[in-house]
């Protein structure tokens, strides 16, 4: 049965995937492969991993404001991740979010709830997330 978590909306609208959840938060300059929607950051643990068209689960964005222009790059080319949830706000963050226009919840207690390959369905609007846990895990 999915569990049912309830934060605050950041960015409106619904969007439905499978979670890519990441242990530390990510830098957007240099950090990601906008033409694969790849993680390539030395030395972060899901360096490799993709989040084209799932679900991006972080703590937060690091480094400079080119966090913003490096996801609305992955966006022109269909690699953005569909929704964002995170746990901590910054500018870049911030700026990121407007560009991406997905939506986006937080203030929930999503790490040790979500897991990677989980379907994860985000409504920005009213800050709730369901969660299927995966069957491959």
């Amino acid at each position: 049965m999915p569990e049912v978590l309830r934060g605050k909306g950041v960015v409106g609208g619904r969007a439905s995937g499978r979670a890519l959840v990441c242990t530390a938060p990510i830098s957007g300059w240099g950090g990601i492969d906008p033409k694969t929607g790849t993680i390539v950051e030395n030395r972060h643990p899901q360096r490799g991993s993709c989040f084209a068209g799932g679900v991006l689960v972080i703590p937060g964005a690091k480094g400079s404001s080119g966090w913003s222009g490096q996801f609305h790059l992955a966006k022109l080319v269909g690699t953005a991740p569909v929704a964002i949830v995170f746990t901590r706000m910054n500018s870049k963050l911030a700026l990121g979010l407007v560009v991406l226009k997905v939506p986006a919840v937080t203030g929930l207690g999503a790490f040790g709830t979500i897991s990677t390959g989980d379907w994860v369905d985000v409504d920005g609007d009213t800050g709730v997330v369901h969660v299927a846990p995966s069957r491959e895990g």
